[in-house]
């Protein structure tokens, strides 16, 4: 796909994310409670919460597809005398970080942008690089009846056909769908958010 929607998105509405998730405070005391020091946050957009996990202490990595949400992450972090290890690179590719090497990876709102086949490489992918025994968190919208002007591409998968996701899959997990695609994890908790999306907390086995 050529054009880049979410590029677009932040080029036009800069960091359009402000806080982090609201989950997120819970999830750092967690992780601090396991040791867990380095963080993947995948699809990190325009960087709330690798500027979040950085001012917390942890090792951050973000990876996101947008030049522009790269090249904003990078501003936000120099604004406040932090670093982090920024990667430009589409999700759906080999992962650019050894085997085993992440002690939890956070992924808010980005791994439903694909076909089912797509996720599950992914999330392959994510099992790859973190370690034995590392923490996941993911969120992606609840399945619910789309508008007319998506067009279903395969069971469960959506395509916008105008507006600023025109061309960009989504698909719409229900929860026994999600943990099935995750089954190589062990899921302790699956719930909705404010916002109507499902957030689950697993760990690899």
């Amino acid at each position: 796909m050529d054009r880049n929607p979410w590029n677009e998105i932040f080029k036009e509405h800069g960091a359009f994310f402000g806080e982090p998730h609201e989950d997120m405070a819970g999830i750092v005391q967690l992780l601090k409670s396991r040791g867990a020091q380095v963080v993947l946050d995948l699809g990190s957009g325009s960087g709330r919460h690798v500027v979040y996990l950085a001012q917390n202490g942890f090792s951050v990595y973000g990876l996101d597809s947008s030049p522009e949400g790269v090249e904003i992450t990078r501003t936000r972090l120099g604004g406040e005398g932090l670093t982090a290890d920024l990667q430009l690179q589409s999700m759906m590719e080999r992962l650019p970080y050894e085997d085993d090497f992440f002690d939890a990876v956070i992924s808010i709102q980005v791994i439903h942008h694909a076909k089912i086949a797509d996720i599950r490489r992914t999330v392959g992918e994510i099992a790859r690089v973190l370690k034995k025994g590392g923490f996941v968190f993911v969120t992606v919208p609840k399945q619910r009846n789309v508008c007319e002007t998506y067009q279903e591409i395969e069971p469960g998968t959506f395509v916008p056909q105008d507006g600023l996701e025109k061309g960009l899959p989504h698909h719409y997990f229900t929860p026994d769908e999600l943990r099935e695609v995750f089954k190589d994890f062990e899921t302790t908790d699956i719930h909705l958010d404010s916002g109507e999306h499902y957030c689950m907390s697993s760990f690899k086995r």
